[in-house]
């Protein structure tokens, strides 16, 4: 039976696509358009790149295994705001964000977690992955249950940026260049 969920639970992210990226809803339109913080923001009009829909709401306490196998949640990083990047090696948009992700870990080292969270089933594929890649900052953590992907809805790949005290301040759907200017400008609402 779990065997059967979880398969299901692949096709249907599969179908909806890692690189697809969806038109935001009719509800989503409205909630952004009535957020005034959003149409003031250095991000505002950038059309579905910058989402603040679930501003405010808190983290999921879900666990996912760390670079050393070992549960974690993001509470482990408390204090410390924290992006967090859902990805999959099967997902060509989330492998090409990734070097700029590890820039941008580089960059603000200290200031900023970012977590990349593999939604892969095998989680034996990760660490090879990041071998591969030698990455300088990014570690690699895993979600070989896809909680985080199925509990939000999330298409791959999806990034979350939570302030220090765990509060989501948005979220961004697709592929980014996260050393340009939009990433950068909306990192800069932490400051």
């Amino acid at each position: 039976m779990r065997v059967s969920a979880c398969l299901v639970l692949v096709a249907a992210l599969m179908a909806t696509g890692c690189d697809k990226q969806s038109a935001p809803t009719e509800q989503a339109n409205a909630a952004s358009a009535n957020n005034a913080d959003a149409a003031t923001s250095p991000t505002a009009g950038i059309a579905g790149k910058i989402d603040r829909t679930h501003m405010g709401s808190p983290a999921p306490t879900l666990r996912f295994d760390g670079p050393d196998g070992k549960p974690t949640t993001l509470a482990a990083f408390g204090g410390k705001p924290v992006l967090l990047n859902l990805w999959a090696t099967w997902c060509a948009p989330c492998v090409k964000e990734l070097p700029t992700l590890d820039a941008l870990a580089v960059r603000e080292a200290g200031k900023i977690q970012v977590v990349t969270l593999s939604q892969d089933m095998d989680p034996a594929k990760v660490a090879p992955f990041f071998a591969e890649r030698q990455f300088k900052a990014l570690k690699a953590y895993t979600d070989p249950k896809m909680a985080w992907a199925t509990t939000l809805g999330a298409n791959l790949p999806t990034t979350i940026l939570f302030d220090s005290a765990g509060k989501e301040v948005w979220r961004t759907t697709g592929d980014l260049d996260w050393t340009g200017p939009v990433a950068t400008q909306a990192l800069a609402e932490l400051s």
